[in-house]
């Protein structure tokens, strides 16, 4: 989610990161700054977010992330994977009376 948000929206930070996925999930997932920042650290690790250091909007320095090319190719191949097993998942959930 954070890759995709990144690729869609373009820099932001932490905390603007936050905020969007919780908006686009209207408010059905709550996320906390702890388990971003890991996410972010993890997706810094991996080579697939890089930051530079910026302004937020209440005037204080801030990291904003983006997503590097390697990040893009890892959305795709992420994408592709939810699309294959959510379409598993949907196809078993419809079995309903199907022998």
């Amino acid at each position: 989610m954070v890759l995709k948000t990144l690729q869609a929206l373009g820099p932001l930070h932490g905390f603007g990161i936050a905020r969007r996925i919780e908006q686009l999930s209207q408010e059905v997932l709550q996320l906390n700054e702890g388990t971003v920042y890991t996410s972010l650290l993890r997706l810094q690790h991996q080579g697939w977010i890089d930051f530079d250091w910026g302004t937020s909007e209440n005037n204080r320095k801030a990291k904003f992330y983006s997503i590097t090319k390697s990040g893009r190719k890892q959305l795709a191949r992420e994408t592709e994977n939810w699309n294959r097993i959510s379409g598993v998942i949907g196809r078993v959930l419809s079995l309903e009376g199907q022998k």
